[in-house]
């Protein structure tokens, strides 16, 4: 490895707070970056990352060195794409974190067009409902709603600029049970909720002529809100109970009639999804025309 290279490779492990996580943003082995960390701190003959067996911390100088190097580092890539531009079309790896509803949701509108356009760019799609670091998690831009984006971010609207969260239940459920007709009557229904990673299990929300209704709702199934989120449909379609989650996820099922609305005209609105990225005055050219392209749909 060269002197650059050795650089590039503290900056990568000291970014990612770890070798793992470095090695699947580089591409490189952790071995290889943890001997070019070794060659760069005997070169310097000093120690810049405390290294455990969980985790990987700066020092005081590696902290001090990370500051000055990684603007440096910026600058260099932002050069060298430059010379991107003169290419007939952009190329290279453009990698995103989205959350599982825009992976599902909002991305396959958007990424057969964009590849079709864009065939040297390779894209790869992170989904991840832990509200993550973008720069830590390895990933040039990400999707995220407006309450969970990191607020020194560039952010430009993708997909529908407004969306609903809305209740249903099978029609033989319905029959069985009767249908709610207050927010609050969900606290007599078995309900299908679902669980942050973080622990937290959001309640359900409903409005309708500027009036607001939070319900605590209790019910047989919680479900991972992510990976999961298909069982407690499932779980809805076969009479399992009230299932709370996107309007376009649902929108299918209600369409086959498998799923019936319950309280449609409580279900609350809310602004769409943020493509994010760092504010950098030169953007990798992948990501430029991934932006461009997000711009310039129509949805």
């Amino acid at each position: 490895m060269s002197n650059l290279q050795d650089i590039s490779a503290f900056v990568a492990v000291a970014t990612h707070g770890g070798f793992r996580g470095a090695a699947r943003q580089t591409g490189t082995s952790a071995s290889q970056l943890s001997e070019a960390v070794r060659r760069l701190e005997a070169r310097l003959g000093l120690r810049l990352l405390n290294r455990t067996t969980r985790s990987v911390a700066t020092t005081a100088a590696g902290q001090r060195l990370l500051e000055q190097l990684t603007p440096a580092l910026d600058a260099v890539e932002s050069a060298l794409d430059v010379a991107n531009n003169f290419r007939d079309r952009p190329a290279g790896r453009l990698r995103l974190n989205v959350p599982l509803a825009a992976s599902r949701l909002v991305l396959p509108r958007i990424v057969p067009p964009f590849l079709a356009r864009y065939p040297e760019i390779r894209l790869e799609v992170i989904v991840d409902d832990r509200f993550v670091e973008l720069l830590q998690s390895g990933c040039d831009a990400g999707i995220r709603y407006e309450e969970s984006m990191d607020q020194d971010m560039v952010a430009i609207p993708i997909g529908p600029r407004r969306q609903r969260m809305a209740a249903a239940a099978a029609p033989a459920y319905l029959a069985r049970h009767g249908r709610p007709q207050h927010p609050q009557d969900l606290r007599q229904h078995l309900c299908l909720r679902g669980r942050f990673t973080s622990g937290a299990m959001p309640a359900w929300a409903f409005e309708r002529d500027g009036q607001s209704v939070t319900v605590e709702v209790d019910g047989p199934l919680i479900v991972s809100l992510g990976a999961a989120v298909d069982l407690a449909v499932d779980a809805a379609v076969a009479g399992a109970g009230v299932v709370y989650l996107f309007e376009d996820w649902l929108q299918p099922y209600l369409d086959r009639g498998e799923l019936e609305p319950v309280l449609a005209d409580w279900w609350p609105s809310f602004t769409g999804p943020l493509l994010y990225f760092p504010g950098r005055h030169y953007l990798p050219a992948p990501l430029r025309a991934f932006v461009d392209f997000v711009q310039a749909a129509r949805w």
